[in-house]
């Protein structure tokens, strides 16, 4: 059974990287999409040595929140399934940094976004408060050019 759920998160740019000496894991992360229709994405990832896959449904009105469903998989499935997956196949590390009551995960993309970094924060309510670290750079919630889903069509070195 996976699990469902909706999720309240909030993106950033990252201006620095000072979060690399705050972080507490750090995981290799490799992922493709087998579907980027907005309305029902289907994301297959490789964490570290486990397998995922991933639906997340239409986010809401400012993208702070939207329907996901995951469920684990084995390796060897998420190895056959990214296979299958459209172009485009994310790579990047996540850091996973505490500051306050909140753990951002911050990504450092490579490949074809290279030199992008994102920080994400999930909430319990789309009005709780934040502690903002000082890496954190300019908010990009709800810019759907952020999203992975995105990044594999148009990668960050395509951007103008």
């Amino acid at each position: 059974m996976g699990n469902v759920m909706i999720e309240i998160e909030r993106k950033f740019l990252v201006n620095s990287n000072a979060f690399k000496d705050e972080a507490f894991k750090k995981t290799n992360i490799i992922q493709g999409f087998l579907n980027t229709d907005k309305e029902r994405t289907v994301r297959v990832r490789l964490k570290g040595a486990k397998g995922f896959i991933t639906v997340k449904g239409l986010s809401s009105i400012g993208g702070l929140s939207r329907f996901e469903w995951e469920k684990e998989i084995s390796k060897t499935d998420a190895e056959a399934l990214l296979k299958l997956c459209e172009k485009g196949i994310i790579d990047k590390i996540r850091y996973e940094v505490k500051v306050g009551k909140h753990i951002f995960e911050v990504d450092e993309f490579f490949g074809d976004n290279r030199g992008l970094i994102i920080a994400e924060v999930e909430l319990n309510s789309e009005t709780e408060t934040l502690v903002k670290p000082k890496w954190l750079g300019q908010e990009v919630t709800g810019d759907i050019k952020y999203y992975n889903s995105q990044l594999s069509k148009h990668p960050f070195n395509t951007w103008k």
